[in-house]
């Protein structure tokens, strides 16, 4: 096999860049060791949090030597991992979704999570990697930073191939965590460490499910299917548009990028009619419009929750309004919040880590008799439960309010807050072009204008009517491809 850092795609990397990825591998392995040589079993494990729901079972890498007592088998006829890496919520957001589109079809989804492994190399280069994104997603709220660091990393940085040269020779390091996994089960990686580690590890079948539609060669796993979600993206990926700045690339082969979709959750999908119709006719009937407003993973959004929040009071003690706030697994922001709008506490309802009633107010809320008024807080310490809190709010809700990440492909009406990296801004643009969310709002004046355009115009109505024609194109059947396509790779091989 070649060396991937060295050669991508047929483009060969200078030796100086070559040189620097293999100065940062050996950094990496003298901060965090190098375990290439370990023998790491693993253990298969129902998942207490989403297993029921989601059908899916944890792949935990244990230490040397450890016993696998009670370990469930694997499914090597129907079994499909999902590879993950919890940075964010966004990656994790995704894997549900695969997983979830796994479970429709009969599959067993094996959750595998690169940064859940302490005693690994592996892990340990993952979790400072997230420290430093978290630490810049929380900076980028001051401008100067924002302008000269962030932005610049988050839409050129990541774009560059000499990037993805380096972050190949660390996937190197991450490898061994797939050392006792059957090499013939699929893997479907939504993020990009998965999918290079899973290769060097010498997983057979390997779908890389490239989460964002800014071309970018951090998201470049040579050896594995690439998926993308946006038609718009497909040329930038198969050319490697700027990825080496003004040097023509050679491209992509065809056979290595795919046009999916949008990966949405099957309880998503197969509901978008009916959710559509309920909110029209919340809407025709003067109820109060529901807004999620959910947090990202690095918690950037504070204060324009509090904006939001403030400019909401007065259609919310009107009954005009109503607010479902998600703070995912940041209880200070909630606590904040209370603290810094005090005139809002006459109308909180507090729903704090018991994952089953939020689940049951999920599913009444989804009912036509049920009247929902006021402010409801919710938080989840588990990871799981604060993510997929908002799939279950999703549903019922009239409004998402978010940061044009992954959320961006969701089909529900949304409102885009300001970005958290310049690359998320192209969600909003493929968003506002299929007509399923608004423009991105980068101020508080812009996302005051935009409540006010589906609280008094007939917004809400045209998103839904595309909702339910994107639908019909399959815009949204992402997740159910990316399954189809992994398994078929195993079969016709």
């Amino acid at each position: 096999m070649s060396d991937r850092a060295k050669v991508i795609f047929g483009n060969e990397m200078p030796e100086s860049v070559y040189r620097k990825s293999v100065k940062t591998q050996k950094k990496n392995i003298k901060k965090f060791g190098d375990d290439r040589n370990a023998n790491y079993p693993v253990k298969i494990t129902d998942n207490e949090y989403i297993g029921e729901s989601l059908g899916v079972k944890n792949i935990e890498v244990l230490p040397e030597n450890a016993d696998t007592t009670g370990s469930l088998s694997f499914d090597t006829e129907n079994g499909l991992i999902v590879g993950n890496i919890r940075m964010g919520f966004g990656h994790y957001r995704i894997s549900m979704a695969i997983a979830s589109c796994a479970k429709y079809y009969g599959y067993t989804p094996y959750w595998m999570d690169l940064n859940s492994y302490p005693h690994t190399t592996c892990t340990k280069v993952i979790s400072a990697q997230n420290e430093l994104y978290s630490l810049g997603s929380r900076l980028s709220k001051i401008g100067l930073f924002n302008k000269l660091v962030w932005e610049p990393v988050n839409y050129e940085g990541f774009r560059a191939l000499s990037y993805n040269s380096a972050d190949q020779k660390n996937a190197e390091l991450m490898a061994p965590v797939y050392k006792n996994v059957p090499k013939d089960i699929p893997v479907v990686a939504t993020h990009v460490w998965p999918a290079q580690a899973a290769l060097h590890a010498g997983m057979k079948y390997v779908v890389n499910a490239i989460p964002d539609n800014w071309p970018m060669a951090l998201h470049l796993s040579e050896g594995a299917v690439h998926t993308i979600q946006c038609k718009n993206a497909y040329m930038g990926y198969r050319i490697l548009n700027g990825m080496n700045k003004e040097t023509i690339c050679k491209p992509m082969p065809k056979d290595s990028l795919v046009y999916t979709g949008h990966y949405i959750d099957h309880e998503l999908v197969s509901n978008i009619e009916s959710d559509c119709e309920k909110r029209l006719g919340r809407k025709k009937n003067n109820k109060p419009m529901r807004f999620l407003l959910t947090i990202g993973g690095a918690g950037a959004q504070k204060e324009i929750f509090a904006a939001i929040i403030r400019y909401l009071l007065p259609y919310i003690e009107k009954n005009r309004a109503a607010l479902y706030v998600n703070v995912g697994d940041y209880k200070k922001v909630w606590e904040d919040l209370k603290q810094e709008i005090p005139q809002m506490s006459s109308y909180v309802t507090e729903h704090l880590e018991d994952f089953a009633e939020t689940t049951e107010f999920a599913k009444k809320a989804l009912d036509d008799n049920t009247e929902v008024t006021g402010i409801h807080g919710f938080y989840h310490k588990n990871i799981f439960e604060a993510v997929y809190c908002t799939n279950l709010l999703m549903r019922s809700c009239d409004v998402l309010v978010t940061k044009p990440s992954e959320l961006a492909f969701y089909p529900v009406p949304k409102l885009f807050i300001k970005r958290v990296g310049k690359h998320e801004m192209w969600g909003a643009i493929h968003s506002a072009e299929i007509g399923d969310g608004t423009l991105e709002c980068r101020d508080i004046p812009h996302t005051e204008q935009m409540l006010d355009m589906f609280l008094e115009t007939t917004l809400l109505d045209e998103m839904c009517e595309n909702i339910i024609m994107n639908k019909k194109m399959g815009i949204y059947d992402g997740a159910y491809k990316v399954v189809e396509l992994a398994m078929k790779m195993k079969k016709e091989n």
